[in-house]
């Protein structure tokens, strides 16, 4: 067991309004992914442990699905306003916790208080109210919306706070209960931001554990008392729970991965394409975003002007600058964990090894990436890579690499830009940039994607749903997805 100190602190699951260890004491460590050192210790919980936080749930859903709409949404209101309070806490612990530079976060404070807020709303507006039927004389049809009853969310490692909120506060919103599962490897802010938010509902409404999903996840989801499991991660990990859920079926939420692709016409304001094609990948989250923008499409008479522009930026100090993850100034984080790591450099390795063009990039590791920074040179660093590439078939198009490494793409019409962008077995994202009004529309409609932007990337909020097709999965979490909708009939004649 890692020695607690000052600098390596212990966090506890979150269990009936309780922040607990596990029953055995069993821990893990916090990696810190821009130095490879151990930075706080997490319960490394065992099914003994997830029986009990299930129960927790279960105990206290009664009493919390009887509240009314507006009650459960006065509750919600005051965790929204808690994140005020705390918003500098928790966002340093996430910048701990996956790297991301804490300008990426700048605005999440805003977006997860947004949230709750709206959930809070949600709850009376649109969770708690069924519709009317005619059905013909004597027959009067409605519809009740009812609460499934345990909710367990599988969090990501690449963005667990904002993960957590928008499954927690509509399904709390919607008079589910809940149990967090965030990812292992970056645990810390989810246990602090369920501790905080306990101390706001009643006990056993919203808990949060940690362990290996290898042991405790299979349980978790195929348990006969969790109702309905909302995951966000990969499709190894979906697939795994499909099994799990077969002798006990519930409903399932899955929002997956992706191989984006981001198109640019010769139309398009090329500095504002630049831009985003760089925004949609690089920098900041270091392309670890399901949405990341990993295949950029480019028209072939703007092909080089755009990655020449792009190269000119990517390739100044000034534009990136790595290093201290807590450092307003810095633009761009590590990879958040070493296994993520070692997969992201194994595809850099294959640029070299299949001689592809490299643009820029091609470097891995802090002695590399941050030389003349020695306390990073441990670190989990990946210099930003654009490589460019002849056509959609390489293993570099078609895999998911999840880091910052994106492919470079040539196109001559409309029509071979979609069938290029739609050659892939993921459907989560695509970004559009052109000034022609109407090719915007005919790409809307043909792109076999669940978001389409247009002259902008990864813009997403409360307003829309957010959801993919194909292997990027289905569902979305909103507090329709949260309730289920109950028919009655009443006879009055």
């Amino acid at each position: 067991m890692t020695q607690v100190t000052e600098q390596v602190k212990a966090y506890g699951n979150v269990i009936n309004g309780e922040s607990v260890p596990a029953q055995d004491g069993a821990t893990t460590t916090s990696i810190d992914p821009a130095t490879g050192e151990t930075w706080a210790v997490i319960p490394s919980s065992s099914i003994e442990d997830a029986e009990q936080v299930i129960q927790a749930a279960r105990g206290a859903f009664e009493n919390w699905s009887s509240l009314s709409a507006r009650t459960r949404g006065d509750y919600l209101r005051k965790v929204g306003d808690m994140i005020s309070e705390h918003a500098t806490e928790l966002l340093e612990l996430e910048t701990r916790n996956n790297g991301w530079v804490l300008d990426e976060y700048g605005y999440l404070a805003e977006v997860l208080k947004q949230v709750w807020y709206d959930a809070a709303g949600s709850a009376a507006l649109l969770g708690s109210q069924g519709r009317t039927v005619q059905m013909g004389t004597g027959d009067f049809g409605f519809t009740l919306r009812k609460p499934y009853g345990v909710v367990v969310g599988i969090l990501p490692w690449n963005a667990p706070l904002f993960t957590f909120t928008i499954k927690a506060a509509y399904a709390l919103a919607a008079g589910n209960t809940v149990v967090m599962k965030p990812s292992e490897s970056a645990a810390v802010g989810s246990l602090r931001y369920g501790e905080l938010i306990s101390k706001i509902l009643p006990p056993g409404v919203l808990n949060v554990i940690s362990g290996s999903g290898r042991v405790i996840g299979d349980y978790l989801v195929a348990h006969k008392e969790v109702n309905k499991v909302s995951l966000t991660g990969s499709i190894g990990t979906a697939e795994m729970i499909t099994k799990a859920t077969a002798k006990s079926p519930k409903s399932l939420i899955f929002e997956l991965g992706g191989k984006s692709p981001n198109i640019v016409f010769e139309d398009a304001d090329i500095e504002q394409a630049a831009h985003g094609l760089i925004s949609g990948i690089f920098t900041r989250n270091s392309g670890q975003l399901c949405v990341s923008g990993s295949r950029m499409l480019i028209q072939r008479t703007i092909y080089d002007k755009v990655i020449a522009h792009m190269k000119e930026l990517m390739t100044d100090s000034e534009f990136v600058k790595h290093g201290d993850t807590l450092d307003k100034n810095n633009t761009m984080g590590p990879i958040a964990n070493e296994a993520q790591y070692k997969k992201v450099c194994s595809y850099i390795d294959e640029t070299a090894k299949d001689a592809y063009e490299v643009v820029f990039g091609g470097k891995y590791g802090g002695e590399h990436v941050l030389p003349g920074q020695p306390e990073y040179a441990n670190g989990y660093w990946v210099a930003p890579t654009l490589v460019k590439v002849t056509d959609n078939n390489q293993k570099l198009c078609r895999e998911e690499i999840f880091g910052p490494v994106a492919v470079a793409i040539p196109f001559d019409t409309e029509e071979e830009a979609i069938q290029i962008a739609n050659d892939t077995s993921f459907g989560l994202a695509a970004g559009v940039w052109t000034k022609d009004l109407g090719r915007a529309h005919r790409l809307i409609d043909k792109l076999q994607a669940g978001n389409v932007w247009v002259n902008t990337y990864a813009r997403v909020g409360v307003d829309l749903p957010f959801s993919g097709v194909k292997e990027s999965g289905y569902g979305s979490d909103s507090i329709l997805e949260y309730t289920q909708e109950k028919a009655c009939v009443i006879n009055i004649r």
